[in-house]
This record gives C-alpha cells, sequence and structure tokens, in this order.
C-alpha cells in the first residue's frame, strides 16, 4: 500500500497535535496525489500540560489550542474539520453508542476510503486516544462496512531503537512497534514534506515547543520524519 493510494482519507484523533505528529506527513502526500483529507478532533485539549503557564494559561488552553489547531491545519491544506466538543480527559466516560454515533456522523458525510486513527494502545495509552480509536472502528464498520480501511499509528522496534534516549521520556511504557512487515504502510516524509510537517507542528506551540526545545532540531526532525500504520 501507498500513500498516493489511500483515496479519501479522514483522520479521527483526540486532541489538537494528534494529527500533527501522527499523520501530517501522510496526509500531505495523500493530498498531492489527489486525496480529499478530513479531520475530526474530539476535544479542545483544555486539559493538556503546557511548559509556560504565563504563556498559555490553562484558564485559556482551550481557545489557544483551537486557534493553534487551525493555524496547523492551514499549513497541511486541511480545510474540512470537525470538532465534536468532548470534555478533554473524559472520553472513556462518554457513552459508547453516542461516540460512535459522532463519527459515524462524519464518516456518513466524507465517505472516506482510508482512516487514520489511534489503535487500541493508543500510541501513548490515553485513555481518550483509546476511546476515540474504537470509536471510529465501530463507525466504519457500522457505516462502511468492509469498503473503508481503518489504518493505526504505530511505530516500528528500529524506530524505538534509534530513539531510545528521548522514548523514555515520552511514552510511559514504550511506544507500540509492529514489525516492518506487518506494516500496512509506511510512509517516509521528503524534505520538502517533512518542512511543512515541522510548520504545522510549529504553529501549536503550546504543545510542542518544550520538546522540541529538549530534543533539538536535528533530533526531533528524525523524531518526526516517518510516519507507520498497520491495519486495525
Amino acid at each position: 500500500m501507498s500513500a498516493t493510494g489511500l483515496g479519501t482519507v479522514l483522520g479521527v484523533w483526540a486532541h489538537p497535535d494528534d494529527e500533527c505528529y501522527l499523520m501530517a506527513g501522510t496526509a500531505l502526500v495523500a493530498a498531492a496525489a489527489g486525496s480529499y483529507v478530513a479531520c475530526i478532533t474530539a476535544t479542545a485539549g483544555e486539559a493538556g500540560a503546557t511548559s509556560d503557564d504565563d504563556r498559555w494559561p490553562r484558564s485559556r488552553l482551550a481557545s489557544i489550542r483551537t486557534q493553534e489547531l487551525g493555524a496547523s491545519l492551514a499549513v497541511l491544506g486541511i480545510t474540512d474539520h470537525t470538532w465534536l466538543g468532548l470534555p478533554d480527559g473524559g472520553l472513556a466516560s462518554v457513552d459508547l453508542a453516542s461516540g460512535v454515533a459522532l463519527i459515524a456522523e462524519a464518516v456518513d458525510r466524507v465517505r472516506p476510503d482510508t482512516v487514520l486513527t489511534f489503535g487500541p494502545d493508543g500510541m501513548t495509552g490515553h485513555p481518550d486516544h483509546m476511546a476515540v480509536g474504537d470509536w471510529a472502528e465501530r463507525a466504519v464498520t457500522e457505516v462502511m462496512g468492509d469498503r473503508c480501511r481503518v489504518l493505526a499509528a504505530t511505530k516500528t522496534p528500529g524506530w524505538a531503537e534509534a530513539f531510545a534516549a528521548v522514548n523514555a521520556d515520552v511514552f510511559e511504557s514504550g511506544p507500540p512497534c509492529t514489525p516492518p512487515d506487518k506494516l500496512a504502510l509506511e510512509v517516509r516524509l521528503s524534505d520538502d514534506v517533512l518542512d511543512r510537517k515541522l510548520r504545522a507542528l510549529a504553529a501549536q506551540l503550546s504543545q510542542t515547543a518544550a520538546l522540541a526545545a529538549w530534543m533539538g532540531p536535528a533530533t526531533y526532525r528524525a523524531w518526526v520524519a516517518e510516519e507507520y500504520w498497520v491495519r486495525r
């Protein structure tokens, strides 16, 4: 499978910046090949942490992250975006049928060939991530049957080993890993695509500035330069 053959793409994510870290490059490559790309964000990320409470006060974090995501999506050229308006940190408590129905409405409108979302691991084990990925899979089955593939973000053992020094502070239990021969799709970003992804990440400074500064430009660039997908 190639990112140029994904057809209509719908990303289903929990918080602002999920989409940029995990699918930005894939979306750019797909769009360049003619794909229509849409995105769903379940929450405004109001419960997220920042490195500077004076610059990004928690009392305004929902508004800040909403504006940041708008700027980031503009860099990526994604104009079809849906906010679900659900509580950050509370998705696991949302009624399952209600969560699935919200995603199903967007799936029915967009009619995607490919949905990009979280796997059962939620990438970081975050309950919000795990809930949204589950809703997405159920919604696709309900609306599209087998006419739409659901791909989950993952990493590889090689990637995990290459970035072990920084991953220990990002993933509590290590990243989910899929052997290369089990991947559905591997996207290695060209310099131009990677530059654009980094600009989109930089638009969400409240969430990305500290991590980028801590890693340093070269490591951060390499850390986000590949995107991996496995069938969910």
